[in-house]
């Protein structure tokens, strides 16, 4: 059985830079930050301009784990409890999600809301709401 951490202060920390990032993001070049959607940018590019920033913005998310060793000498411990094959079938599934509800929970939850979107105020509760049955369904029923 695995647990998860309690960590309010990295959290609250990696919150704040994500918020940051978001407001940034939005005064200087009027875009909204969903994680997805730049991705999508980069693999799909219709012009140089927004290539160059959604390369950029790819690139750091990239660069900060060695950057975060550089910095503190050490990484974060990370036990990843499935196998390659699983993470990269969750990642499809994850991306197929997105897809369908337009946008991933970067874009819903740290913009859309932030902005009163209708489509955000549905997205974010369902995301939300599946994340949870998830974890219940396979920590309590199916004892994973």
């Amino acid at each position: 059985m695995f647990e998860t951490a309690f960590t309010p202060i990295q959290s609250l920390g990696g919150g704040a830079l994500i918020g940051l990032a978001a407001v940034l993001l939005m005064l200087g070049l009027g875009r909204i930050f969903g994680a997805t959607g730049v991705l999508s940018g980069v693999i799909f590019f219709e012009n140089r301009e927004e290539l160059s920033w959604r390369a950029a913005l790819v690139v750091g998310m990239i660069l900060a784990p060695p950057l975060l060793f550089v910095v503190t000498g050490s990484m974060p411990t990370l036990t990843i409890p499935v196998n390659p094959a699983m993470i990269v079938i969750g990642g499809v599934i994850v991306g197929l999600g997105a897809s369908l509800g337009s946008g991933c929970t970067s874009g819903h939850g740290v913009c859309g809301l932030s902005r009163l979107s209708a489509r955000s105020l549905v997205a974010v509760p369902t995301f939300m709401l599946t994340g949870a049955v998830t974890v219940f369904l396979i920590r309590h029923v199916f004892g994973g």
